[in-house]
């Protein structure tokens, strides 16, 4: 029986590892020596860092892997010198990053009286996430811009935008890893510097939900007290220096979170579902359980449930398909409790710890006699009842 240290923040990963062995959660931040001293399957979230020293108190260490799909906090040099084979969870919350964007655009539209359809939208970062959102715009007929050079050279089949193209649509979505500068032949470390934030224009809508330094923090605060009232729309979920963040920023931002715009329930259990799957793989063996094996069901609150069956005459379109995401992922009660907590509290982390359960569109039967309406829900990724 191998033994395993996994996240207590997993979803269903007792469940999960109980079957392959002798499982064990810890919490972030409070591994014991004693049980690195036994692991031998250590399998984390981004808020575990397995570096050197950490590798080096776990002697029986055989395999790692992150239940996200970002894997910064792993140092790939480390575990290559001690032979240690490891895993990332690629992909598993890319729709959840894609809903929590959309979910800001139209709520940011209801704001500012824009329509979602008319924007062009530079996806920067074509990879799981950023295809994802590619096709929810896509599928709602938005001017979608592709920015991504590195896929470019790898893909024949894909074109990417050039970086001016980019600074000239009207929403600018980030969805790219961390490349540090000077060890990369493509960084994104500050690819948005202060020059490139500079050019930006009051109508324009920036987005960060992919990693904190892609953004230069400290200009994005110099250029909002330098010229506010010219500043384009910043949504900020991914910060850098997490997670002691400058909160100087927070006033500024139009909307603002803990870096869960991946936390919904299916991002997370999906992470853990894959990391399962290697691991069974590692270990020889066939998997017993799938995804579906956990997930409840899910039920709308009765308000809700007569809101989303509302005829929307008396509403647009955009205003009636606003509520219906607003009823799975309301963004701006996300964005109040962080701005709350934050005023008073330097807990980053506890915010993102005890983020409340968020469900994916899909697990939602919405109900409309509009047939407009459920059409644009349907390429959203809405279950829509008959």
């Amino acid at each position: 029986m191998i033994n395993i240290l996994y996240d207590d923040n997993m979803p269903y990963a007792a469940e999960y590892f109980s079957s392959l062995g002798n499982a064990k959660p810890f919490v972030a931040g409070d591994i014991s020596d004693s049980d690195l001293r036994d692991c031998e399957a250590l399998l984390v979230r981004s808020t575990t860092n397995v570096d050197e020293a950490l590798i080096t108190q776990a002697p029986k260490l055989k395999f790692v892997a992150t239940a996200t799909a970002g894997f910064n906090h792993l140092s790939e040099d480390a575990l290559q010198a001690a032979n240690i084979p490891w895993f990332a969870a690629g992909g598993c919350n890319a729709q959840a990053v894609a809903e929590y964007v959309v979910a800001a655009l139209y709520i940011l539209a209801q704001r500012n009286g824009f329509e979602v359809t008319q924007k062009s939208v530079a996806i920067v970062g074509v990879g799981n996430v950023g295809s994802a959102l590619s096709n929810l715009l896509r599928a709602i007929n938005v001017n979608v811009i592709e920015y991504d050079p590195p896929r470019a050279n790898v893909d024949g089949s894909f074109d990417s935008a050039s970086f001016s193209d980019v600074l000239n649509a009207d929403v600018i979505s980030l969805h790219v890893p961390l490349a540090v500068k000077g060890q990369n032949e493509y960084p994104t470390e500050h690819m948005f510097d202060y020059a490139a934030l500079d050019s930006l224009q009051a109508e324009q809508i920036l987005i960060n939900a992919c990693r904190g330094e892609v953004i230069d923090n400290q200009a994005l605060l110099k250029l909002f007290q330098a010229k506010a009232t010219s500043m384009p729309t910043v949504v900020l979920d991914c910060w850098e220096n997490e997670p002691t963040i400058d909160t100087a920023l927070i006033e500024h931002l139009a909307l603002c979170t803990a870096h869960i715009a991946g936390h919904s329930l299916e991002g997370k259990a999906r992470g853990t579902d894959m990391v399962y799957a290697e691991l069974c793989k590692f270990l020889g063996c066939v998997p017993k359980h799938q995804l579906l094996d956990f997930l409840p069901a899910y039920e709308l609150d009765s308000s809700s449930q007569v809101m989303l069956a509302k005829s929307a005459a008396s509403d647009s379109l955009q205003a009636f398909v606003s509520r219906c995401i607003s009823s799975m992922y309301d963004i701006e009660n996300d964005d109040s409790f962080f701005r709350r907590y934050m005023a008073k509290s330097t807990s980053f982390s506890e915010i993102r710890r005890n983020y409340p359960v968020r469900r994916e569109w899909y697990a939602a039967k919405v109900s409309t006699n509009n047939s407009k309406a459920a059409d644009v829900l349907r390429n959203l990724g809405f279950s829509i009842s008959n």
